[in-house]
């Protein structure tokens, strides 16, 4: 069993993914959960997650899955004060939810598998507990720990140090929790419209593609130019995700290469911001020039500065 589960952050792909199409996801080693047990449910926040996982093994004992699970012993780990110790935010598009998951399939599943597809449909019932539906891409990322790439082929696993290096990546807290579900069924709803699916699918869905291949393959300029063209894909296709104190990084065509989108579902957590000059990004946003990279694994411990700009007050991660 493992002795923590890791955030995650989408780069590319969160819409993308309910048309089975490419993304790319890194783990986030700033934010884990682990398991403990507790002397009492009075500690401080022992109860609420105690309570919390047992709801989610009553969930798992209705669904056709149940026989993969220990939910006997995970039951009895609940009665003597089972919690998961996480300091993942909820409603940030990092895995909150993924992360539980990931580490109740790794404590109490009977057999486990390491067939890819095969978790990626068991981590989706699990997570649909909280989503109302889910790819079960957000528990795969949290349960392996690993940069991968989704394609329409499969999963396809990255070293580390994949990111070249002239790319710097910063999560900006929008101070808004985001709800999934809502988000998630209005872009299903929008994608009964034939013209728009038609339009996302043959516009909106290539650029994402090609910002992943690209960013992978090293070449700069046609990423940061995909890049643009996302975001104003974004302002288009998915403009109800974007929160209006971040609206202004949208729309404003910067004299150096940096860029924005959502991640996660949007509607709030955190946007995702790249650039290829830190030095022009923080005087931007208001930061000290000062980045953290981790030498146990992808960008972990970013370094968490504090951002007076863009009419904001933003907290800002660079990872």
């Amino acid at each position: 069993m493992k002795e923590r589960y890791y955030s995650k952050v989408i780069l590319f792909g969160e819409y993308s993914m309910i048309f089975d199409s490419t993304a790319l996801m890194v783990p986030l080693k700033q934010f884990s959960a682990q398991w403990r047990f507790a002397s009492s449910l009075a500690i401080q926040g022992v109860a609420a997650s105690n309570a919390s996982l047992q709801r989610f093994s009553d969930y798992l004992s209705t669904l056709d899955i149940i026989n993969l699970f220990d939910l006997q012993r995970f039951d009895h780990d609940l009665q003597h004060n089972l919690f998961l110790d996480s300091n993942v935010p909820s409603g940030y598009g990092l895995g909150s939810s993924g992360t539980l998951v990931a580490a109740v399939y790794d404590a109490y599943t009977k057999q486990k598998t390491d067939d890819y597809l095969k978790l990626k449909e068991i981590f989706g019932k699990m997570e649909s507990y909280f989503h109302g539906s889910s790819s079960g891409i957000d528990p795969l990322q949290c349960y392996m720990g690993q940069p991968f790439k989704i394609t329409p082929k499969g999963l396809e696993i990255l070293n580390d140090e994949f990111l070249n290096k002239d790319i710097h990546i910063c999560l900006i807290d929008t101070k808004i929790k985001s709800n999934t579900k809502p988000l998630v069924n209005h872009f299903k709803q929008q994608r009964e419209n034939p013209d728009f699916l038609n339009r996302f699918q043959t516009e909106y869905l290539p650029c994402v593609k090609t910002c992943i291949d690209t960013m992978i393959s090293g070449d700069n300029d046609l990423f940061f130019n995909s890049l643009k063209q996302l975001t104003k894909g974004q302002l288009e296709f998915l403009r109800l995700m974007i929160t209006d104190n971040t609206l202004a990084l949208f729309t404003t065509d910067f004299d150096f290469n940096f860029g924005v989108k959502i991640s996660g579902s949007g509607g709030g957590g955190y946007v995702l911001g790249f650039t290829d000059d830190m030095e022009k990004a923080n005087e931007l946003l208001s930061l000290p020039c000062h980045s953290s990279v981790g030498t146990q694994g992808w960008r972990e411990m970013p370094s968490i500065r504090r951002s007076q700009s863009m009419g904001g007050g933003f907290d800002v991660i660079w990872l």
